[in-house]
């Protein structure tokens, strides 16, 4: 049986919205990574109890959004957050939900998550680290799989940063995206254009970051999310350069994922300029 060792922090959060008589659990990509033996600081946790309750139980932390969502700071600077259960109705703008629940149930609230991989959660289980996993998300872990929680369509609907975040993921962690996953980020790739240029950019630059970007951008291509986000480079894919002692025997589009592949540097913004050079 594998055991896990939670930061000194984190246990305390859960055990004393347990010890105050609450449900806590440590959720999202935290928990992924600790599973994966990832190293994170970016600690998430979701409980039944509401905001104002949270609110009265950590002192220190505040609450200044509309989702349920209490940060609370840690001594090295980092903000942990605090959701309450929720079920989520009408996302018009492919980003926000337009009605917010606070809801009864783990499950119900794993259940509006992205991926699998995503929607695992942790407890405290007389002081030992208890993995609930509803949606067979370690299933997906071992096989390398990311995987729209429920129906993909739905979900990149209700938010469609999730369309880039799937292909951001799979990149930093070396998966593959699921076939249905896949077809519905191809079917409604141009819901991206919803999102603000600055999630994009994060999103881009998160990928610039990982060991093997040009893959990243690869998959961007190969689902229809780059002829959203970066047309010009699209447009690069055909367009020859072979001209004998001048240039060389690639298309653009095909020359500029090379150089980013062979980029030495590993600073995102360098990279980034390597990718849009000619």
């Amino acid at each position: 049986m594998v055991t896990y060792k939670l930061p000194s922090p984190v246990t305390k959060i859960l055990e004393s919205l347990k010890k105050a008589g609450f449900e806590a659990y440590a959720v999202g990509g935290s928990v992924r990574d600790m599973l994966m033996a990832r190293s994170t600081k970016n600690w998430d946790f979701t409980t039944n109890a509401t905001p104002n309750q949270i609110l009265e139980l950590f002192p220190d932390s505040f609450y200044d959004n509309v989702f349920g969502t209490v940060g609370l700071k840690q001594e090295d600077g980092q903000i942990f957050e605090i959701t309450t259960f929720r079920t989520e109705w009408g996302y018009k703008d492919h980003r926000h939900p337009d009605k917010i629940v606070w809801g009864k149930t783990l499950e119900e609230d794993l259940s509006r998550r992205d991926f699998t991989v995503n929607a695992i959660a942790l407890s405290l289980s007389k002081g030992k680290p208890s993995i609930i996993d509803p949606f067979d998300g370690q299933k997906d872990l071992k096989t390398k799989i990311v995987r729209a929680v429920g129906d993909p369509k739905k979900r990149f609907s209700e938010d469609a940063l999730r369309l880039l975040r799937a292909v951001r993921i799979a990149t930093e962690l070396e998966f593959l995206i699921e076939s249905a996953t896949f077809a519905a980020i191809a079917e409604n790739a141009s819901l991206i254009k919803k999102i603000s240029e600055e999630r994009v950019r994060d999103e881009l630059f998160k990928i610039l970051t990982t060991a093997h970007p040009a893959d990243g951008f690869m998959l961007l291509r190969n689902c229809g999310l780059l002829k959203e986000i970066l047309p010009e480079v699209e447009k690069g894919f055909g367009v020859p350069q072979a001209s004998p002692g001048r240039h060389h025997i690639y298309d653009v589009g095909t020359h500029l994922f090379l150089s980013l592949k062979h980029c030495p540097s590993t600073d995102s913004l360098v990279r980034f300029a390597t990718l849009l050079h000619d």
